[in-house]
């Protein structure tokens, strides 16, 4: 019972925004009420813990507002610099195939920004990207939450791992004793063992991604509703699966947890420009498939953000329109990556403990870190780059203040509904907290079979909490528990969460709401989710699926349900290419 009553909110989610469509600034407050009204009176916890986490949430809502603000604020930047339009005659030069360049700019750009910067950012910077080169915005956030996968466990710099595996399992002292018992004594060198195998689980499941991106982006958004003529570009969508995840599993292997998204994704980005330019796998010009003409599109495929052609001078040079984007990918990488850096911008730090008297404690709120202020700070490098008058930058400012503010109602009531939902532990009641009562209650029905639901778990936690590294952090150990009670191999099971968790930021409400937000589509998160839904479930169906085979492979040998599964996943992809993913004849 307690189980099924700490999903109700996840259960609300699903039955208002997603099912009956409701927009988030609507759903949204009546599923923080439904969790407030759990905590207080079935989990009996102190008011003074809710409104503390409520407040905590707000706060957080608004770091994320200030992100949405700072994305919004560099897109239009260059839209009023002309730069957007010069980007887009350079992707209709490698080729004007809608296909190709999701895959470039979604699938690799995106993981680059991923495994720089993390925490949504990708969907700040690629999705506008997409919209400003001719993208309905409501297709740009969906490719931009299929992508939040195979480069999310390694993102910004590996902080899923290295900060939410780590603090998860370190909490109990016996998995260092574990970990010493298979030869790994430094505690790193154990971690970078769990990275090595989550990246494995990546890679397979990694491969299938650009396909289901490009097959969904054509049947949802294309003339004909048609899967097929996404499947039809398959040797190229594999190629670039392939171009990424291959120095993916090197980096994870040779490198550790840091490098994974950002060695594969520039990898793949170098490999398959370089391709795509030379005409290698890409489709004839004759093949090429575009959405139909924009006075054609429903109104609900739209946003209020609108990037036109600025054709008042001559075209800008590519390589001087790219530069912002480069500023921005230079910040990102030196702010995380060098110390001397990255000291600087830490320097300043906001905290609150012990909110209103509570047990919740405000998460360090670092102003100058956020990426936020990296895209103001690229917005106005810009506008000495490109040579912006302040009228203009000033129009930029307008635009991207009035898009930002129709995001907040949501983002207010959903990650304060998250916050109130992860801190219901320490009540009168005595029961743990909402996520790990759910957790062991699917746990005590799945029995042996837990590797399979093992990533769903990961998954719900982070579509949740709305971050891969908390998902770990509420998780690990309890995923390690559960791999020792069915004596399996608790790191196969570990990795398995750490890839749903991955997972999960494609159905993560205020991950959408904040895509959304970026490029003006409020409103329509559940019409997203229904989309993003599918390849969740086929994201945390196969590993788990390769991992049941894994762990039960000792014991049962080949024959088993995860054999079944995978072999039915495979199978299933293999007859829809073979079927559809051939041009069709000329009559």
């Amino acid at each position: 019972m307690l189980a099924i009553l700490s999903l109700l909110p996840i259960l609300t989610v699903a039955v208002f925004l997603v099912l009956l469509r409701w927009p988030a600034s609507r759903a949204m407050p009546l599923t923080y009420a439904v969790a407030v009204v759990l905590a207080l009176f079935v989990w009996q916890v102190p008011g003074l813990q809710v409104a503390g986490a409520t407040i905590n949430g707000i706060i957080v809502a608004l770091t994320l507002l200030y992100i949405i603000f700072g994305a919004i604020l560099l897109l239009n930047t260059l839209q009023e610099s002309g730069a957007i339009s010069a980007i887009r005659q350079g992707f209709t030069d490698i080729s004007s195939d809608r296909r190709v360049q999701v895959i470039i700019i979604a699938w690799l750009f995106g993981s680059f920004i991923e495994g720089s910067a993390g925490f949504g950012t990708p969907a700040a910077v690629a999705v506008p990207l997409l919209v400003g080169l001719g993208f309905p915005g409501m297709a740009a956030v969906m490719s931009g939450m299929i992508i939040q996968s195979t480069p999310v466990s390694f993102g910004a710099l590996g902080t899923p791992i290295l900060v939410g595996v780590n603090t998860g399992l370190s909490a109990d002292p016996a998995t260092a004793e574990y970990a010493a018992t298979l030869g790994y004594a430094q505690w790193e060198e154990f971690l970078g063992f769990v990275a090595l195998r989550v990246a494995i689980l990546h890679a397979i499941a990694g491969t299938l991604i650009p396909l289901i991106l490009v097959s969904f982006l054509t049947r949802f958004f294309g003339k004909e509703r048609s899967f097929a003529e996404g499947l039809r570009v398959w040797p190229f969508a594999l190629f670039a699966a392939f171009a990424m995840t291959v120095p993916y599993v090197l980096a994870a292997r040779f490198l550790g947890p840091e490098f994974p998204a950002l060695i594969g994704s520039l990898s793949g980005l170098v490999i398959v420009v370089s391709a795509a330019r030379a005409g290698f796998l890409v489709p004839k010009k004759e093949d090429h498939w575009d959405f139909e003409d924009k006075n054609q599109w429903p109104a609900e495929w739209t946003g209020s953000a609108e990037f036109k052609d600025n054709d008042t001078g001559p075209r800008m040079n590519l390589v001087k329109a790219w530069m912002p984007y480069v500023v921005v990918a230079l910040l990102l990488l030196t702010s995380r990556a060098v110390p001397v850096f990255r000291d600087f911008l830490q320097s300043i730090t906001l905290t609150w403990d012990g909110i209103l008297g509570s047990t919740i404690n405000m998460g360090a709120v670092q102003p100058l870190y956020l990426p936020g202020t990296l895209f103001i700070v690229a917005s106005l490098i810009t506008v000495g780059m490109h040579g912006l008058s302040m009228p203009a930058y000033v129009r930029a400012w307008k635009t991207s203040l009035k898009v930002s503010a129709a995001a907040s109602v949501a983002l207010i009531f959903t990650v304060p509904m998250v916050q109130v939902f992860l801190n219901t532990s320490g009540g009168a009641a005595g029961y743990d907290q909402m996520p790990i009562v759910l957790a062991d209650g699917v746990a005590s029905l799945a029995g042996g079979a837990w590797p399979i639901f093992a990533p769903f778990i990961g998954g719900i936690g982070a579509a949740v909490a709305g971050s891969n590294t908390v998902s770990n952090m509420m998780f690990s150990l309890f995923q390690f528990g559960m791999g020792e009670r069915i004596l399996a191999d608790p790191v196969w099971i570990v990795a398995l969460q750490a890839v749903g968790g991955a997972a999960g930021n494609m159905i993560c409400v205020h991950n959408v709401v904040a895509a959304s937000a970026v490029v003006g589509l409020l409103g329509k998160e559940g019409s997203i989710i229904r989309m993003t839904v599918l390849p969740f479930t086929y994201y945390a169906l196969l590993p788990g699926s390769v991992g049941y085979l894994i762990v039960s492979y000792g014991s049962s040998g080949l024959l088993n349900i995860g054999t079944v599964l995978v072999s039915l996943i495979a199978a299933t992809a293999a007859y829809f290419i073979i079927k559809h993913g051939r041009a069709p004849t000329a009559t």
